[in-house]
């Protein structure tokens, strides 16, 4: 591919996906005599577990990128931006959908996953995802369109917004715009009544946050009722429509707005790469990581699923499937034995919103409210990549959480549908990235 840099001797070591496991596999094998290509879709890596504030206007689209050619520069790697399309095995070869191929030593697969909407009709044609930058500024720019059209109504009317999804992102999403509703809506439209807007959390299971301890679950569940959320645990959804939601007995719910969070599954594109998959169509893998009846291909992050020992598709095990796969290539390369993966649980958090957080710790450190919301902000600015982002990250999360009452909290930008439109007629799901 033209501006690509050359192959710089020694075995090559392709890696395909951007997320959290593919930069954390870049860095552990850059500068260790190996000759790494990262292959990505975009030229920019994407902090996922923010996607919810760019979703509600509380930070730029900008905060949570950050340039891959820069990445990779620093730490004597290469890349090149294409997508995956197949994969000659008996040729060592990776083909990108222009035709692009990419001869490889080791193959290491992080792609990541998309939406497991489990077969609900209408669900990928009505929802909006949050898998992605692209799918945060479509759910932004709907949802500031909505307000626009509220605005310009009469009384009567409302908008209800439905987040089908109750683990993390779903109870992310689902606080923060509450708080949009309940303390940023007075200041910016003050000619709405809050009264109009209903936010609406479903969730198939009888709890919200699974991997949480039972305190936890319901410190959340608590927390989203104070700030006026409509929670529905043990619903199950039979249909999704333009303008609504069918349950499974037959009840029909109004939903202007609905955000898919319920659940991933492997890209579309992996079914042609001739490798098994498993479950929601993931990659399956020993425990080494390397993929079933593969001895020089790898899979990790969300998409790898190992036959033995399920994880949490959650960052911090995928960086360390990255560092790990990264590490059986070593020992590939050097001819000694692989070793199977071990997860080691550092704990897992989430925020509800403003001073509201839940941190579980694998010491048995269990943490609520104000502190835990401090944790939960301190580590997710530190995580993210490059200086700028972090310090835009941290001024714009502070400039909403100071400054809600008073005009503040919201970033707008160019809205795709024409002004005034109904919430209906605009939405519909966002165009893959």
């Amino acid at each position: 591919m033209a501006g690509r840099k050359a192959h710089t001797g020694g075995p090559r070591v392709v890696i395909v996906g951007a997320g959290f496991a593919g930069l954390a596999a870049v860095r552990r094998l850059a500068g260790r005599g190996m000759d790494v290509l990262l292959v990505d879709r975009n030229s920019y890596s994407t902090f996922q577990p923010l996607l919810y504030q760019v979703a509600t206007a509380g930070l730029a689209p900008s905060d949570v990128a950050y340039s891959l050619r820069g990445f990779v520069h620093k730490r004597g790697a290469r890349f090149t931006r294409g997508e995956l399309t197949g994969i000659d095995q008996a040729a060592r070869v990776a083909i990108l959908a222009d035709g692009s191929k990419l001869p490889y030593d080791y193959l290491i697969l992080g792609t990541g996953v998309a939406a497991n909407h489990f077969g609900v009709p209408g669900a990928a044609e009505f929802t909006y995802g949050l898998y992605n930058r692209h799918d945060a500024v479509a759910l932004r720019d709907r949802l500031l369109d909505g307000l626009d059209w509220l605005s310009k109504t009469e009384h009567g009317k409302g908008i209800t917004i439905t987040i089908v999804g109750g683990g993390a992102t779903g109870v992310e999403l689902a606080g923060t715009l509450a708080e949009v509703r309940n303390l940023g809506l007075p200041s910016s439209y003050p000619e709405i009544d809050t009264g109009r807007i209903t936010v609406r959390l479903m969730e198939m299971a009888a709890e919200l946050l699974a991997p949480f301890s039972e305190g936890l679950r319901g410190y959340a569940y608590r927390q989203l009722e104070a700030r006026g959320v409509d929670v529905r645990l043990g619903t199950q959804i039979s249909e999704i429509r333009q303008d609504g939601i069918v349950l499974a007995d037959g009840e029909e719910l109004a939903s202007e707005l609905t955000v898919w969070a319920a659940g991933v599954a492997g890209q579309a594109e992996v079914a042609g790469w001739g490798l098994p998959q498993g479950k929601g169509g993931r990659i399956e893998t020993g425990p080494d990581l390397l993929v079933s009846g593969q001895d020089r291909i790898l899979a990790v992050g969300d998409i790898a699923l190992i036959t033995e020992q399920p994880l949490p598709q959650l960052a911090q095990p995928a960086l360390q499937l990255g560092r790990h796969a990264a590490d059986q290539v070593l020992r590939l390369q050097a001819g000694r034995p692989l070793v199977p993966f071990k997860y080691h649980d550092k704990g897992t958090m989430a925020t509800i919103g403003r001073r509201s957080a839940v941190v579980q710790l694998a010491v048995g450190v269990r943490m609520t409210g104000t502190l835990a919301w401090l944790c939960w902000l301190a580590l997710h600015i530190v995580t993210l990549l490059g200086g700028r982002n972090r310090v835009t990250a941290l001024v714009n999360l502070a400039w909403r959480y100071l400054t809600w009452t008073h005009g503040g909290g919201m970033i707008v930008g160019d809205d795709p549908a024409p002004a005034g439109s109904s919430p209906v007629q605009a939405a519909g799901p966002a165009e893959p990235e």
